[in-house]
């Protein structure tokens, strides 16, 4: 069987008459956007909070943070879609569990969609903030301490601003996995960018054009996020000290 190539596709008007199948695409792309940086907000932050505790002096911090890391990280992902959209709402107290159920669409999507990717995403973040802790100079934290400075705030003012310049590339590249696992969204019903491509294929039967497309946007997405955080990670940089630090971690 002959595949007809048609290319104009992405002009021509979706049977909703919504816009063109393009449009769909970019408001897929949108959707995207928004479910990944909402997550990553929720990962960076809990992400955090799990990477100081699991390197805490307190043995019940290092145990809740390890507990949480290897639960969430062996679990896979779209196991947990499914949890936070079909499981969650019944485990709460009936009346949040309704509100949950009744809110409009794409809203009952988004949310659970959100939560799953950022809670996914905070165990590998604490992975990351724990090594890049334990890669300083042990010399850092006893500065802290000599200065008159709490626990809580050796961690603020001195571990952590040192451990972010360390952790930049491996934190870039967590960030394009929350924009590349927001796909698995669309098996709850987000019509995300992957959702918006197979809504494409569906409608007018090229599929290679549809998901070319979908392909060459999220290679440009990924692109700009790398060179984005390519100038923050050169602006961010200590001379002289990453590289040595890394390399003489714990001494």
């Amino acid at each position: 069987m002959h595949y007809h190539w048609n290319w104009s596709i992405f002009w021509q008007m979706t049977p909703e008459g919504t816009g063109t199948y393009l449009h769909t695409l970019l408001v897929g792309l949108v959707w995207t956007l928004a479910t990944g940086l909402a997550a990553w907000v929720i990962a960076l932050v809990l992400g955090t909070i799990l990477g100081v505790m699991r390197t805490a002096p307190q043995r019940w911090a290092t145990v809740i943070g390890n507990v949480y890391v290897d639960v969430f990280r062996n679990i896979p992902l779209l196991v947990q879609m499914f949890l936070w959209f079909f499981v969650l709402p019944e485990l709460l107290p009936a009346s949040l569990g309704t509100a949950i159920k009744q809110m409009p669409p794409p809203w009952a999507s988004f949310v659970p969609a959100v939560l799953c990717l950022g809670f996914f995403t905070a165990a590998r973040v604490a992975e990351q903030v724990r090594a890049g802790i334990q890669a300083l100079p042990r010399g850092q934290k006893m500065a802290g301490t000599a200065l008159g400075l709490t626990l809580p705030q050796t961690y603020r003012f001195v571990l952590l601003p040192m451990t972010f310049r360390i952790i930049l590339p491996p934190l870039t590249s967590e960030f394009l996995n929350v924009i590349k696992n927001s796909s698995v969204a669309l098996t709850i019903g987000v019509v995300e960018l992957t959702a918006a491509a197979r809504a494409m294929q569906e409608f007018s039967f090229q599929v290679f054009e549809a998901f070319t497309a979908a392909t060459i946007i999220y290679i440009i997405t990924n692109i700009c996020v790398v060179f984005a955080m390519r100038w923050v990670e050169q602006r961010v940089a200590v001379p002289g000290f990453v590289g040595p630090a890394v390399q003489g971690g714990g001494h």
